[in-house]
């Protein structure tokens, strides 16, 4: 057996850390109210979620950190799941997805990506528009009911939130995933916070960042073979 380069070397390292940093990486119930996250260490988490893939690259996710204590604190009885989360996580996220009106082929969304950010010229956005109808009324089926589209965009959102907690933990960085919060009154509170109307914008979930202040139990989960099928 030849030995290994350099170059292989360096990416089995690679490997090593990534793998790493998924076992280190874990739903943290508590952080640490005393250590924040540096500005440009969560620049660079926003980063990896602004560079995230979707659906036809419509990106049909927003993000609103939420800093302040007050709109915390007002959260925290309608939000059993984040309960110790939202006092102590240096940063506390909301994903937001797009409803069905915003992201319709016709909407002022949808013709932004086309024209403003993907500068697709006249021909192709007609084409682009009339391949994505077809989605929506036939290969996927999602116009039978308001909550469809939603919840399709709600799963490119959670594209975005997996790989900020991948890179948070590369960085050492805790993170949790939240869905444990009651919808109606939680968003209420968003709206009357001007966070997201209900209209154009519903929350999909919640995620918190910061520095944990105990090791976790072991982490668990099914073997390779009991999760993959080869054929």
């Amino acid at each position: 057996m030849r030995p290994h380069t350099k170059e292989e070397r360096i990416l089995t390292l690679q490997k090593e850390e990534i793998l790493s940093a998924y076992n280190f990486r874990h739903a943290c119930k508590e952080f640490d109210p005393d250590r924040k996250i540096t500005d440009e260490d969560f620049a660079f988490l926003l980063e990896t979620a602004r560079l995230s893939p979707s659906s036809y690259g419509f990106e049909p996710w927003k993000i609103a950190v939420l800093q302040d204590p007050v709109i915390r604190e007002k959260l925290r009885p309608y939000s059993w799941g984040a309960q110790k989360q939202l006092p102590t996580a240096s940063h506390f996220v909301l994903f937001l997805a797009r409803t069905r009106d915003a992201l319709m082929p016709g909407s002022e969304h949808i013709r932004h990506m086309v024209e403003d950010v993907q500068k697709l010229p006249p021909e192709a956005v007609e084409n682009k528009k009339r391949v994505y109808r077809k989605f929506l009324e036939s290969d996927f089926e999602l116009l039978d009911t308001d909550r469809a589209v939603w919840d399709w965009a709600g799963k490119q959102a959670y594209i975005a939130l997996g790989n900020m907690m991948t890179a948070a933990a590369l960085i050492g960085i805790d993170s949790c995933p939240i869905e444990g919060f009651e919808h109606e009154p939680v968003e209420r509170i968003l709206r009357e916070e001007g966070i997201a109307d209900g209209e154009q914008l519903r929350l999909v979930c919640m995620v918190g960042f910061g520095f944990r202040v105990r090791e976790p139990r072991p982490k668990t989960r099914q073997s390779i073979e009991e999760i993959v099928t080869w054929r």
